[in-house]
């Protein structure tokens, strides 16, 4: 009897050890996954000064790319106001994200909202549009400079290197849209000292809004109709000067450039409504930029290729070819890079 009580006394510790340690192995296994899943999950902000179609399909590349590399997405967007984007992105950080991608509404406002990252500690990238006056880790563009050249060549060719012409600059609060006058200027400069070209008229577009550009190329018409290009900045606000063309009966007639091969562009220019765009891939842009951030968010290197200055410091940038679109190249550019089917364009020209 002392001999089974024995046996059961034995079992009885050694079921007990057993469970000790098969508790403390799952216990361990269980905090190494939390643990884990806590250091390993990124959190990536997203802080757009808008939803206009560009805006919209940036997010969506963007919020796709840092899913299919293993991260979140946090979105926020500002309706065109500051306060309410430096709102935004003090949530962004009161949240935690791991890094931030901005797209100013006001590129020196924003500089604030570069501050109360740093002071947290988050690395910051200005997407597109680039941030003044502050310390920003990387810029992630398409060369303006550049497109604002292409812009002016293309016009310029385009009416044989002479006539009266319209300018629609972008968004005065829009660092991108200096840039692009001065790669405008540069081509143009010449051609106005000689007087071979003679700007009737010229704006900036408040917001890049449609309706804004409408208002000032109707303000050019009422000065003269006799125009024979329209040096545009933008897909969004040659939206705007084709709409005024088109009440005075001069829409297809006058040369209407601009940037970011808007679907409704694309239709515009299959239709001639619209002379030419600059094909900036979007696609490629936001899932660069989503890889950076990912990089960024932990504490990588990442390879910039050339640096711009933004009066606090010379900035880290990434630039991303561009290309110009008209109906010659329109196929085997967009279409070819599947940016828009060709149903979408050419069963909807307008």
């Amino acid at each position: 009897m002392q001999t089974d009580s024995n046996w059961k006394n034995i079992i009885l510790g050694v079921f007990v050890l057993l469970l000790a340690v098969l508790n403390v192995k799952f216990f361990s296994f269980t905090v190494g996954e939390r643990k884990n899943k806590v250091k390993d999950e990124i959190v990536i902000g997203l802080s757009l000064d808008t939803l206009d179609e560009r805006w919209c399909k940036d997010r969506d590349i963007f919020v796709a790319e840092v899913s299919k590399l293993g991260g979140r997405t946090l979105v926020e967007f500002a309706n065109c106001n500051d306060i309410d984007q430096i709102k935004d992105i003090k949530s962004l950080i009161t949240n935690g994200v791991d890094s931030l991608v901005i797209v100013p509404h006001d590129c020196a406002a924003m500089a604030k909202s570069v501050e109360l990252a740093a002071a947290a500690n988050i690395p910051v990238i200005s997407y597109d549009r680039l941030i003044t006056d502050a310390d920003v880790d990387i810029y992630m563009t398409f060369d303006s400079y550049k497109i604002g050249a292409l812009q002016a060549k293309y016009l310029i060719e385009a009416v044989h290197g002479r006539g009266k012409i319209v300018r629609l600059y972008g968004a005065p609060t829009d660092n991108t849209s200096m840039i692009l006058k001065q790669g405008q200027d540069s081509v143009l400069k010449p051609y106005i000292a000689s007087g071979a070209i003679e700007v009737v008229h010229e704006d900036w577009v408040a917001d890049w809004k449609p309706i804004n550009a409408k208002m000032i190329m109707n303000a050019a018409l009422i000065k003269t109709k006799a125009i024979d290009g329209v040096l545009v900045s933008n897909d969004g606000t040659a939206g705007g000067v084709v709409q005024a063309l088109k009440e005075a009966g001069l829409a297809g007639k006058v040369v209407v450039t601009g940037m970011d091969a808007d679907e409704v562009a694309c239709q515009r220019i299959v239709a001639g409504t619209q002379t030419m765009t600059v094909y900036t891939p979007i696609n490629r842009l936001a899932r660069k930029a989503a890889q950076v951030a990912f990089k960024l968010a932990q504490q990588r290197g990442v390879v910039a290729d050339s640096t711009v200055n933004n009066g606090f410091k010379e900035v880290a940038t990434i630039n991303l070819p561009v290309v110009a679109v008209d109906q010659r190249n329109i196929d085997e550019t967009v279409i070819k890079d599947n940016f828009h089917t060709r149903e979408s364009i050419y069963g909807k020209a307008k």
